[in-house]
C-alpha cells in the first residue's frame, strides 16, 4: 500500500486506484472534497433548516427560500447565513476522510474496480459502508451546527452549544438523531452512489480525469438522492433542533416514529418535503463540488505518484 512505484495511468482505470494509492492521499482527498463542500455551500444548509423546523419561534416562519434568505440577511445580517460553520469545517474533514477511505475500501473488495464494467451492487454496498463509518463521527458536530442555525439560537460558539446540550440534555442528545441519520444517509449514499457510478459512465467520453462529468454526475446524483430521502431529513432536523422548540410535544420527542406522528398531525403529508427545494438546490452544487474536489485531489495523487 506504501509503495510508490510510478504506476501509467493507461494501465489501470481512473475510476477506481491505482494499486500505489495510500490511503493517507485518499483520506486527504476526502477530507479535501468534505471542506470544500460544506464551506460553499453552507448558507443554502442554513436556509433548509431553517424551513424545516416545525413550529418555529416567532420570526422564524419563511414561505420560502427567497423570503427566508431576504428576512435573514435584513433582519440578521448576512453574515448570519454561516452561523454554525466552524463546527462543519471541524467535522467535515475528518468525517469525509473516513467517508471516502472507506467508500474506496469496500469498493475494492467487492470487486467494484474491477474493469470498465458497471457495479451498481459494489457501489451501493461501499457508499452505505461510508455514511454509517463517517456519520458516527458527524452526528454531534451536525448537532450543533442546527443548533446554531435556527432562528433566535442563543449560541455564539461552537465550545458553548456542546457545553450547554451536554450539561442539559446529556452526551445522548449528540446521538438521538442518529439511527434516523443512518436511516436517511445510508439509503440517500446508496442511491447518491449508485447513481454517479452510473452517470459516470454513461457520460464519461475520455479516460482519466473528467472535471465535467464528474460535476455533472455529482450534481444529477445528489438531487436524485435528495429528494427521494427529504422525508426522513425532516424528521432528523425536528429530532436535532428538539432542544430549541418551544412546543413541548417536540421537545420530548424520542424516535423516528414519534417524530414522524408529530410531523403527521400538525402539518400532514407536506410537511414531510418541508425545505424539498432547498434541499435540492443545496445537494445539487454539494454533491457536484464533493466530488469534482474528490476526483481533482484523487487526480492530483496520481499525477504527483507518477512524476
Amino acid at each position: 500500500m506504501g509503495d510508490h512505484t510510478p504506476v501509467a495511468a493507461e494501465e489501470y482505470d481512473y475510476e477506481g486506484l491505482p494499486p500505489n494509492f495510500t490511503l493517507v492521499e485518499n483520506m486527504a482527498a476526502g477530507a479535501f472534497a468534505g471542506i470544500a463542500e460544506h464551506t460553499l455551500m453552507y448558507p443554502f444548509d442554513l436556509l433548509k433548516t431553517r424551513l424545516q423546523v416545525i413550529n418555529p419561534s416567532p420570526g422564524g416562519l419563511y414561505t420560502g427560500v427567497s423570503h427566508a434568505l431576504s428576512t435573514i440577511s435584513k433582519a440578521e445580517g448576512i453574515g448570519s447565513l454561516w452561523r454554525g460553520i466552524s463546527s462543519v469545517v471541524l467535522g467535515a474533514g475528518p468525517a469525509h476522510a473516513v467517508y471516502f477511505a472507506t467508500y474506496e475500501a469496500v469498493k475494492h473488495a467487492m470487486g467494484g474496480n474491477n474493469g470498465n464494467e458497471h457495479h451498481p451492487l459494489a457501489a451501493a454496498t461501499s457508499g452505505a459502508c461510508a455514511t454509517i463509518a463517517s456519520d458516527a463521527l458527524m452526528n454531534p458536530f451536525d448537532v450543533v451546527k442546527q443548533r446554531m442555525q435556527v432562528h433566535g439560537s442563543v449560541y455564539r460558539s461552537i465550545v458553548q452549544c456542546t457545553r450547554t446540550v451536554y450539561r442539559n440534555e446529556g452526551l445522548a442528545a449528540f446521538y438521538v438523531s442518529y439511527p434516523t441519520t443512518l436511516c436517511m444517509t445510508v439509503p440517500f449514499t446508496a442511491l447518491q452512489f449508485t447513481a454517479y457510478e452510473s452517470l459516470s459512465k454513461f457520460f464519461k467520453t475520455r479516460k482519466g480525469y473528467d472535471p465535467v462529468t464528474h460535476c455533472s454526475a455529482g450534481a444529477l446524483a445528489g438531487a436524485f438522492a435528495a429528494g427521494l430521502t427529504t422525508p426522513l431529513d425532516v424528521i432528523k432536523t425536528l429530532l436535532q433542533t428538539r432542544g430549541t422548540a418551544n412546543d413541548v410535544e417536540i421537545r420530548s420527542a424520542k424516535g423516528i416514529f414519534r417524530a414522524a406522528s408529530i410531523i403527521k398531525r400538525q402539518h400532514g403529508y407536506a410537511g414531510f418535503f418541508r425545505g424539498l427545494r432547498p434541499r435540492i438546490i443545496t445537494t445539487m452544487p454539494s454533491t457536484a463540488i464533493c466530488w469534482s474536489s474528490y476526483e481533482m485531489a484523487k487526480a492530483y495523487f496520481i499525477r504527483h505518484q507518477n512524476d
